[in-house]
């Protein structure tokens, strides 16, 4: 497999959603839609979570408008869990709030000496399909990890701080505590 594109070539970008698949196989543009990478969206202890036992959020949240791969998401799931896994054992529920319904195109072109019989130039300019992101709007949480202790959040922030650099964006992480 080919190795993937930077991610500023789809992080900054102003695209439209684009999720469309024909029914009918011969007349979609998409034939087949990429395998999404993500494993889990709810990790930890969801029944703590879901009864309300948890006094303390942190939320990581996306500061500007961005594409976010769905393999960016789950390194991001695989470090944060790692993480807590092993510092905070099951006194944790971690939730990923975005999904990749985008689906991300690369229309290859041969640049270089002689090269010009091998593309297409805009006569197939679709490109073919190469992943998936999600699109995240400014103000949108990416990421919520609930905790029992305050340092349980205190732990939880500082892995979130660890996944900064894996996100094409600029973000914030809220810590709140619930009455």
């Amino acid at each position: 497999m080919a190795s993937l594109r930077k991610a500023s070539a789809y992080s900054k970008k102003k695209a439209r959603p684009y999720t469309r698949k024909s029914k009918k196989k011969s007349k979609s543009y998409i034939k087949v839609i990429p395998q999404n990478k993500i494993v889990k969206y709810n990790l930890g202890n969801i029944k703590s979570y879901q009864e309300g036992k948890f006094k303390y959020v942190v939320r990581f949240i996306a500061n500007e408008k961005v594409q976010i791969r769905d393999n960016a998401i789950e390194a991001c799931r695989q470090l944060l869990n790692k993480t807590l896994e092993r510092k905070i054992p099951n006194q944790y529920y971690f939730g990923i709030k975005v999904f990749p319904h985008h689906i991300l195109r690369n229309n290859k072109t041969a640049a270089g000496a002689g090269a010009d019989r091998l593309s297409s130039g805009m006569k197939h300019s679709f490109g073919i399909i190469e992943g998936r992101a999600a699109i995240v709007k400014p103000g949108k949480e990416i990421f919520i990890v609930a905790c029992e202790t305050e340092q349980g959040a205190r732990i939880a922030r500082q892995a979130m701080t660890m996944i900064k650099s894996k996100v094409p964006c600029k973000s914030i992480i809220r810590f709140q505590k619930i009455p």
